[in-house]
C-alpha cells in the first residue's frame, strides 16, 4: 500500500496550546509532529510510510532490533514533549490509523473514557522500582563451609557443605523477598496507583543480579522526592537487595486507552 498512515502518540485535551506544544517536534521517521482533534480530545500523530506499517512488513520490522529501537526513541520522545506541556495518555508503540478520519473516530468513541483518565493523571506522574537479589558472595571454602566432623568421607564431607552454602542463599533469597515487600509497601505509601509488571528476564537482564520485583506508581509530582527518599530508606540496611528507581516519566502504565475502531497496531 502506497501513502502513508497516522502513526499516534498519545491522547491529550484539546487544549489552545497543544498545537504550540507540539510545534517543531519530530517523531518516528523524522515526521512533523501535530495535533487531530475530536471536541474536547486530542491524539498527537505523525504521518508515516504505509509500506512499514501494513501487518507483514510491520512484523518483519519489529524482528528488527535497529529498527524498533529508533521507533521506540522517536515515539518516546514525542510522549515526553507533549507531557512536558500538558497531561498525555501515552499510547502503545506502533499504534496506527488509516487517516485523520479514523483517529477522529477512535477519539469520538473514547471520549467518556479518556477525560476521566487525563484528569485523574493531571499533576502526576510514573515512577519505576525494580528490586534485585544481591546472592551471597562466594567466600573461600575454608570460611563458607560448617566445621569439619571426623571420619567424614570426601564425598560426604562435600554434599554437606553444598548443603550448607544452599541454605545460606534460600535465607538470603528468603530475606530478600521480605526487603522487596517493605520497598513496595513504602512506595505504594505515598503513590495513588500502583501497577506490577514482570520481572525481567533473559535478554532484558543486565548483569548478575536477579530481578524480583518490578512495579510502576503513579505518584502526585509534587511528592516524587519524598517517594524517592521512602523507597531508598526502605532498601536501605540489607545486602541482599539492590533497588533501582526510574522517572519521573509520563504515566505510560496508567493511561489504559481502551482499543477503539480503526485499523491498530501494536508492539506491545
Amino acid at each position: 500500500m502506497s501513502g502513508t498512515v497516522r502513526y499516534l502518540y498519545g491522547i491529550a485535551e484539546a487544549a489552545p496550546g497543544l498545537s504550540d506544544g507540539v510545534a517543531g517536534v519530530r517523531g518516528v521517521g523524522g515526521a512533523p509532529v501535530r495535533a487531530v482533534a475530536d471536541r474536547e480530545v486530542a491524539a498527537v500523530v505523525s504521518d508515516v510510510p504505509a509500506a512499514d506499517f501494513e501487518e507483514e512488513p510491520l512484523a518483519a520490522h519489529l524482528e528488527d532490533l535497529t529498527w524498533l529501537e529508533a521507533v521506540a526513541r522517536a515515539h518516546h520522545g514525542v510522549v515526553d514533549a507533549v507531557a512536558a506541556h500538558t497531561t498525555v495518555l501515552p499510547l502503545r508503540l506502533a499504534t496506527v490509523y488509516r487517516d485523520d478520519a479514523g483517529v477522529r473516530a477512535m477519539l469520538a468513541a473514547g471520549r467518556a473514557e479518556f477525560l476521566p483518565r487525563l484528569a485523574r493523571l493531571a499533576g502526576h506522574v510514573e515512577w519505576g522500582v525494580k528490586v534485585f537479589f544481591v546472592p551471597p558472595a562466594a567466600a573461600p571454602p575454608a570460611a563458607s563451609a560448617p566445621p569439619a566432623e571426623e571420619g567424614l568421607s570426601p564425598g560426604r564431607s562435600y554434599l554437606r557443605t553444598r548443603r550448607h552454602e544452599r541454605h545460606t542463599w534460600d535465607s538470603a533469597y528468603r530475606e530478600a523477598l521480605a526487603a522487596a515487600e517493605r520497598v513496595h509497601t513504602a512506595a505504594r505509601s505515598r503513590a495513588v496507583e500502583h501497577t506490577r509488571h514482570r520481572v525481567q528476564q533473559g535478554p532484558l537482564v543486565q548483569g548478575p543480579l536477579e530481578n524480583i520485583a518490578n512495579h510502576a506508581y503513579l505518584v502526585a509530582a509534587e511528592m516524587s522526592d519524598a517517594f524517592r527518599a521512602a523507597v531508598e530508606e526502605a532498601a536501605a540496611g540489607t545486602e541482599v537487595v539492590h533497588a533501582e528507581v526510574t522517572g519521573p516519566w509520563a504515566p505510560y502504565s496508567f493511561a489504559a486507552a481502551p482499543a477503539a475502531p480503526g485499523r491498530e497496531a501494536s508492539a506491545g
